[in-house]
């Protein structure tokens, strides 16, 4: 069973709370509707890598892969813009795959 939890006090706490913190998916009153991953997928994917800008980028990865999918729609009247949610966690998923990138060091090929 999903859970989706987040304790403000906690953003430093370098697990759940905080990712959730970073990535700003803090509403988990409508858990699954309103949340883009439940605790138990940030907790593995935060345990399963070597550092916490990497685990970062994976959940940004799963969560714009969960939501490219949603489209706009709109019915008598009442319109969701879904694709705004895509775009908003796209840009900050671009943002931090280009720092890790440059954030490599090289080295001298003549050395």
């Amino acid at each position: 069973m999903a859970t989706y939890s987040y304790d403000p006090a906690q953003i430093y706490d370098g697990f759940v709370n905080q990712m959730r913190f970073e990535l700003q998916d803090t509403v988990i009153e409508g858990e699954g509707v309103t949340c883009a991953l439940c605790d138990e997928e940030y907790q593995a994917i935060i345990n399963n890598e070597s550092g916490w800008k990497r685990a970062k980028l994976k959940c940004l990865k799963a969560i714009v892969t969960k939501f490219a999918y949603e489209v706009n729609t709109s019915t008598d009247g009442l319109s969701y813009s879904l694709a705004e949610r895509y775009d908003r966690w796209k840009a900050m998923y671009d943002d931090l795959k280009k720092e890790a990138v440059v954030a490599v060091p090289t080295c001298n090929p003549n050395a």
